[in-house]
């Protein structure tokens, strides 16, 4: 089972270069994307099915502004918007889908990069989500939550950690809460248990700003976080690099198993 996630930052900016010719190659059996910046209104047949696949979304209220979505081969058995918080169903960061005993969420968590307002937000995001991943937990399911969390856990999750110690994204507070995720909670980084060592090639994120991609100044913000029953099963994880559909690396995970 291979399941890839990416944040596109526009879809009709991925799909100008090159997104919809890639996707078809990858054989995956889902796919989860984040920042569509589109409504409903701006998706073309090919975005929203594109060949083999089956689309599904959550679209920001605000347009040209966040959405994210879930492409499988297999149709869902459902699907499901939002996790129960008005500020943030309303700016699209949610969708799960389920398959059999398996559910796959595409998740896009608040940056706080902007300023102290959206910073503000991102906490009250944090602190609203705690419950639901504890509630995810108790349903008994095998999930994965894939996606941008806009938070990099520890300092070899970015090259230039020195410098970010009081930088969103690298927060002690953001840290913190993940590390609760991890080892309170009981989910587990698929990621970083395949590939526990440090390593420059494991970011996903690159700034526009001073050659950062050039220079390989990136940051792992981007994750496939999973109940354990799942993440035993993971056998291979994978950060693409060889082609550009955004400031962000598609990151793919095999596993064990077969989509329902």
């Amino acid at each position: 089972m291979k399941i890839i996630t990416l944040n596109l930052n526009g879809i009709r900016s991925a799909a100008r270069k090159g997104l919809l010719q890639w996707l078809p190659q990858q054989r995956a059996d889902v796919i989860c994307v984040q920042e569509l910046k589109a409504q409903a209104a701006d998706m073309t047949d090919d975005l929203l099915a594109p060949a083999g696949y089956h689309g599904h979304f959550h679209y920001a209220e605000k347009k040209g502004y966040s959405g994210v979505g879930i492409y499988s081969k297999t149709a869902p058995d459902r699907v499901a918007a939002g996790f129960g918080v008005a500020e943030f169903d309303g700016e699209g960061r949610y969708l799960r889908a389920d398959f059999g005993d398996l559910s796959v969420i595409s998740l896009y968590l608040p940056s706080g990069s902007s300023g102290e307002h959206r910073q503000a937000s991102k906490f009250r995001f944090l602190d609203a989500f705690i419950p639901h991943l504890k509630k995810l937990r108790k349903g008994g399911r095998e999930l994965v939550l894939c996606g941008d969390w806009n938070i990099a856990h520890r300092e070899i999750d970015l090259k230039n950690w020195k410098g970010n110690l009081k930088n969103s994204g690298f927060l002690p507070e953001e840290r913190a809460w993940m590390t609760r995720i991890f080892d309170e909670l009981g989910w587990v980084d698929v990621y970083r248990r395949l590939h526990p060592e440090v390593t420059d090639e494991s970011y996903t994120w690159w700034s526009n700003r001073g050659q950062a991609r050039a220079k390989n100044v990136g940051w792992r913000i981007d994750y496939q976080i999973a109940t354990p029953g799942l993440a035993v099963r993971a056998k291979e994880a994978a950060i693409y690099k060889d082609e550009w559909f955004s400031d962000h690396a598609p990151l793919t995970v095999r596993y064990d198993g077969k989509l329902a």
